[in-house]
């Protein structure tokens, strides 16, 4: 026989790590209760639009809690929204998005598939798309679906709000995003349902329709919108605040030590597996000084490679990374880059034009822009002339900013 109300607790534990609200918790743990007493799992679920297969940190937020709840044995789902993804999440945007093909849709799936399994157990995971209950629909169900809500709620949501005061065109079938994920709730039976704070009125959306369908209605579980790596914007590959979860260990190790230290604590409760009391461990220590950020964020650096690359690619990361910063050597391996004359003047050559050649930067006016910010240099000299022009010779090794290197040949 179970210890019910020991299990409860632990559980509860982990689930409202990072969680900013859950709705209602009361039922939540009501849900818990009679899981753990009939020994039946939980349906927890969560609805991916591919629409930008590369998943980065912030993507992993929610990835990480349901691996929690996965730990404990409950049912994940995986939503791929082959059908809602045709449409777009209009959720922040301020125009009518453009529709994906078919085509691109699974193609984005696919790649999705391939990346999520790095956080989630793939023979726990259950992964559907939702044309599988979409697509039988027919046009009276969805008459049917559209009259179970008002067009004033749905002009409560803040992005429809806007556009509808600020006369930008809202089209009709932008209504149907979150029906059509709502009616996944009703099709799956859902428990609870996960997702970022920017999908609260989609979230809810699930629990008003499983009760209009007679059904339990689900809990939502709410996570914070993850900071990037410059402390102030959500992680976004276009802000290039981000860490992939593809990129070498090495780049993902400097990228993390990159951080400022205010947000060590917040990425070790959201996208590490590091138990929660020693989280709260690790907070105190930096409180009161006993830990030394660099070393902590050394630690938070290793804890996200071997989630993604394992245990030695991680040592390697960071033993290399020992050499490059701390002991001022260089890397052992530095790619090679082949001056050329397109990059040449008689027999000197244009940095600005080399460092773009050499793919170290994407343009020139970010070229001149790191000279200017003293992150250039050249066999260990500081470049000071944003315009340099100089002769090359072969083994010259070029470094921008803190981890690029390229070595003239």
């Amino acid at each position: 026989m179970p210890n019910i109300e020991q299990d409860l607790e632990k559980q509860l534990k982990e689930i409202r790590r990072g969680a900013v609200e859950i709705i209602p918790e009361n039922e939540l743990v009501e849900k818990l209760k009679k899981s753990i007493r009939d020994n039946k799992p939980l349906k927890i679920k969560l609805g991916l639009d591919p629409t930008a297969p590369d998943i980065h940190l912030g993507h992993t937020v929610v990835l990480q809690k349901l691996r929690q709840f996965q730990d404990f044995g409950h049912q994940v789902i995986i939503i791929l929204g082959d059908y809602t993804g045709r449409i777009g999440d209009p959720t922040g945007k301020s125009e009518t998005r453009k529709q994906l093909t078919e085509e691109e849709v699974l193609a984005n799936a696919r790649t999705y598939k391939e990346q999520i399994f790095k956080i989630l157990d793939a023979e726990k995971t259950r992964v559907e798309f939702n044309s599988k209950w979409l697509a039988p629909l027919t046009f009276a169900d969805v008459i049917n679906l559209s009259a179970k809500y008002t067009v004033a709620r749905m002009l409560e949501r803040d992005d429809f709000h806007k556009r509808y005061k600020n006369n930008l065109p809202i089209s009709i079938h932008e209504f149907f995003y979150p029906l059509m994920q709502g009616y996944d709730s009703v099709a799956l039976e859902a428990d609870v349902e996960l997702g970022g704070t920017d999908q609260k009125f989609n979230l809810l959306m699930g629990r008003h329709l499983q009760k209009e369908y007679g059904q339990e209605p689900q809990v939502a579980l709410m996570m914070p919108i993850l900071e990037g790596l410059d402390g102030v914007n959500k992680m976004s590959k276009s802000l290039n605040n981000y860490v992939g979860i593809n990129e070498a260990p090495g780049e993902m190790y400097g990228k993390v030590m990159s951080m400022p230290d205010e947000l060590l604590v917040r990425y070790f409760e959201l996208v590490t597996r590091v138990p929660v009391e020693e989280v709260r461990e690790i907070e105190a220590g930096l409180k009161d000084g006993r830990l030394h950020p660099r070393d902590v964020k050394m630690r938070l650096a290793r804890e996200i490679v071997t989630i993604y690359h394992g245990e030695e690619e991680a040592r390697q990361a960071e033993e290399a990374f020992k050499r490059v910063f701390q002991k001022r050597e260089l890397p052992e391996e530095i790619p090679q880059f082949k001056v050329t004359g397109e990059v040449k003047e008689g027999d000197q050559v244009v940095l600005p034009k080399l460092l773009v050649q050499a793919k170290l930067v994407v343009s020139s006016s970010e070229a001149r822009r790191m000279v200017k910010q003293n992150a250039v240099k050249i066999n260990g000299q500081l470049v000071t002339d944003p315009n340099l022009r100089f002769t090359p010779e072969p083994g010259t090794v070029i470094k921008v900013g803190k981890r690029k290197f390229v070595k003239l040949v």
